[in-house]
């Protein structure tokens, strides 16, 4: 997208009322709500919901000044980090931001010499309230059992995981559940990795993570996994063939004359013929 496009974009689940005065700069350039005389950014929806606006940038001055556009207190998420803005011309920037209860916060530009411009950003997340999350795309690798949590709901979450795993020959890792050091907000997606230390070093196992949170949140996901490590196959592959070469060495000296299997007793023959 060029710098100095301007994008209009449809803001239906977007309430944008008036709450401070704009940003402006008197050495060359200013930040503001775009489309009209708006002096702040104030965003209503059900929480979750990925709200729309667009920011301007605007260059009054005689030469092209380069931004840095970025959220402070506020997670928000531009079509263009970086903007060049050439001399006398606006660029109109959409960003995206999700409602995820009452917030604020500021849309902050910066300039190559440190000066900055901000934008107050109010947020307030509306609807019911609704608890949900899935677990995803379990899978045991070298660091541990990796998975994603995502919030399907519309509250911010405080994940607590189980672990469970079980091998040929019972349970092989059994963790009770625990707060996870991670707050995940409406819509997000989080990738996690279990650290699993002491892991079989021969077997075939089955894995299932548990995930829970306040408000009745519940899921689990299960994945297979089979450990073959190099030392267990030469240690199963030594004690194999020393058991062959054993039995090897009793059937041989089992058939040599001087071998040491007990030897039959000699058997008399009695005369047959007419005694003198």
């Amino acid at each position: 997208m060029p710098s100095a496009a301007r994008v209009v974009l449809c803001l239906p689940a977007l309430l944008l009322l008036t709450a401070a005065p704009a940003a402006s700069a008197a050495d060359g350039w200013s930040l503001a709500p775009a489309g009209g005389s708006r002096p702040a950014f104030y965003a209503e929806g059900p929480a979750g919901t990925v709200l729309r606006d667009t920011v301007s940038v605007t260059n009054r001055g005689g030469r092209a000044v380069t931004v840095r556009l970025y959220g402070s207190g506020v997670h928000v998420v531009f079509a263009a980090a970086r903007v060049r803005v050439p001399a006398r011309t606006r660029a109109e920037v959409p960003f995206t931001v999700t409602a995820s209860g009452d917030r604020a916060g500021e849309i902050v530009a910066r300039d190559a010499d440190g000066r900055s411009r901000s934008v107050p950003l109010r947020l307030r997340a509306g609807g019911p309230a609704l608890s949900a999350l899935t677990v995803e795309n379990v899978t045991v690798r070298a660091d541990g059992i990796a998975y994603a949590l995502v919030n399907r709901g519309t509250t911010v979450l405080a994940p607590r995981l189980a672990v469970h795993a079980d091998g040929l020959f019972g349970a092989v890792l059994d963790r009770p559940p625990r707060s996870l050091p991670v707050r995940l907000p409406p819509g997000r997606r989080l990738r996690l990795t279990e650290p699993w230390s002491g892991r079989p070093a021969l077997d075939a196992v089955d894995v299932r993570l548990t995930v829970t949170a306040a408000g009745g949140a519940r899921d689990s996901a299960a994945t297979r996994a089979r450990f073959v490590s190099r030392g267990a196959v030469q240690g199963a592959a030594g004690a194999v063939a020393a058991a062959g070469a054993a039995l090897f060495a009793v059937r041989r000296r089992a058939r040599r004359p001087g071998g040491t299997a007990p030897a039959s007793p000699p058997v008399e023959a009695e005369p047959t013929g007419a005694g003198t």
